[in-house]
């Protein structure tokens, strides 16, 4: 794929990510809490280099409808699903035409339900793919936080480079936990967070880490809560709820204007604490994994960023 934009009748594509964001980023801030994924991983990739998720060239793309005006986007960092921010279900169905041809080894899709399902239907028809839902998630909006009470003896700290083994086990075992591998290799992702202190550690009264909440560098004016993560042992005590609130505190302290997070629509108990907490829900969204063609197995599906 050159570094020049290829043209398409609504489907722009490109390696440049500059260029994609000169044509994107005033769209995907119109709405950031949909295009939070999108605004992760582009600002991840402009701060720590287009090798962060892997060795392919990540690939952009914006669809723009008859006047010029960019209507929808899209980010894939191979080899992992391509993460495809609301569109229309014509313009989803579109992509996936395109991208059978441009990438047809596409391991899945990231959206909002709707345009995730529309793409995936249209690549098993354009390339006879096994296509199969994977996991589905709700999107929550930060209103008012209200932390329950009485918080778990302990307190929360930001992580730093002493910790850098624990964080990288910790979030390899939330990969394995919810049945999903890293986008990124586990110390590449501890560096990154330690590296703005993306990473808040509940402790202990002993100073024993029990929990572990992320959250993303501000963009647009949102922080995104990813991920939580309370080790077996540690469950039941409250500890990722009180490491939740820390860093949604933190957050709005350093100026975020919305804080989000996504939750596991299959773990009820989760969606539950974070609604007590405050947050409310945006909308639906859906992972899609493509098999390969002819009837190959699905693959592993990837923790997104």
């Amino acid at each position: 794929m050159p570094n020049e934009p290829t043209e398409h009748p609504a489907w722009q594509l490109t390696t440049d990510l500059d260029g994609f964001l000169d044509r994107a980023e005033e769209f995907l801030h119109s709405e950031p809490a949909l295009h939070t994924v999108l605004l992760g991983v582009t600002e991840t990739l402009r701060v720590r280099g287009p090798r962060t998720y892997g060795d392919g060239a990540p690939l952009f793309g914006t669809y723009a409808d008859a006047d010029g005006a960019v209507r929808g986007a899209f980010v894939q960092t191979p080899p992992r699903r391509i993460a495809l921010g609301p569109v229309a279900p014509e313009a989803a169905e579109a992509l996936a035409r395109q991208l059978a041809e441009a990438t047809p080894d596409l391991p899945g899709v990231a959206s909002e339900q709707a345009t995730a399902e529309a793409f995936a239907r249209a690549w098993e028809t354009c390339t006879g793919a096994v296509v199969a839902l994977g996991r589905r998630q709700r999107l929550y909006r930060l209103g008012t936080l209200t932390p329950p009470g009485p918080a778990p003896a302990g307190r929360a700290r930001v992580a730093t480079a002493a910790d850098r083994g624990l964080l990288a086990r910790w979030h390899e075992e939330f990969g394995e936990a919810v049945g999903e591998r890293s986008v990124m290799e586990p110390g590449v992702w501890a560096d990154s967070r330690i590296a703005y202190g993306g990473a808040t550690l509940w402790e202990d009264p002993e100073g024993t880490p029990v929990a572990l909440a992320g959250a993303t560098r501000r963009i647009a004016g949102q922080v995104r809560v990813t991920p939580v993560y309370t080790p077996a042992a540690f469950r039941g005590r409250g500890y990722g709820g009180a490491a939740t609130v820390a860093v949604t505190r933190a957050a709005l302290d350093a100026g975020a204007s919305e804080v989000l997070l996504f939750t596991d629509l299959a773990n009820p108990t989760s969606n539950g604490l974070y609604r007590r907490i405050g947050y409310r829900p945006v909308g639906d969204f859906a992972q899609w994994e493509f098999g390969g063609r002819g009837g190959a197995g699905i693959g592993p599906r990837a923790v997104g960023q």
